[in-house]
């Protein structure tokens, strides 16, 4: 893995660049995994040589910047849980294997000076938790994982 690290606005990121298959690149930033697809990718990467984040135009699932900046946990089995809109976590209302209820508050994120809660979107158990309290995400950043 190639690790760079990046001040942007004034906030700090790790971003490790692993293995490519065609035009999808395995990318950690801050200790969240992501799938990058690049455009205008060149015919082969190799991962060992690089790619610049900086010179090249990448399209992700979720939105690029400040993500988690604890070390993700595996992912679980399950549908992840998206955070809705950018913020910071400031209460984490579930334990991984805990059974949840639709509708339950499973984090709490503060946006605009304002906390919103973000519920379950169906019962099921918290397989995973991608966030931890203080955390800034961004939205579209998965928070937790029910099965």
């Amino acid at each position: 893995m190639k690790t760079y690290n990046f001040k942007i606005n004034g906030k700090e990121y790790t971003v490790a660049i692993g293995a490519a298959e065609g035009k999808m690149l395995n990318v950690n930033v801050n200790g969240a995994d992501y799938q990058v697809e690049l455009e205008n990718a060149p015919a082969s990467i190799e991962p060992a040589a690089g790619v610049s984040p900086a010179s090249a135009n990448i399209k992700t699932d979720a939105p690029a910047g400040n993500t988690p900046a604890a070390a993700a946990k595996p992912a679980g089995a399950g549908e992840k849980v998206n955070s809705p809109l950018p913020g910071v976590i400031v209460e984490v209302s579930v334990k991984e294997g805990q059974t949840v209820k639709a509708g339950q508050k499973v984090v709490v994120l503060e946006a605009m000076k304002m906390e919103n809660e973000i519920p379950a979107p169906k019962d099921g158990t918290i397989t995973a938790i991608h966030v931890s309290k203080g955390d800034s995400i961004l939205e579209g950043a998965p928070v937790v994982t029910i099965a």
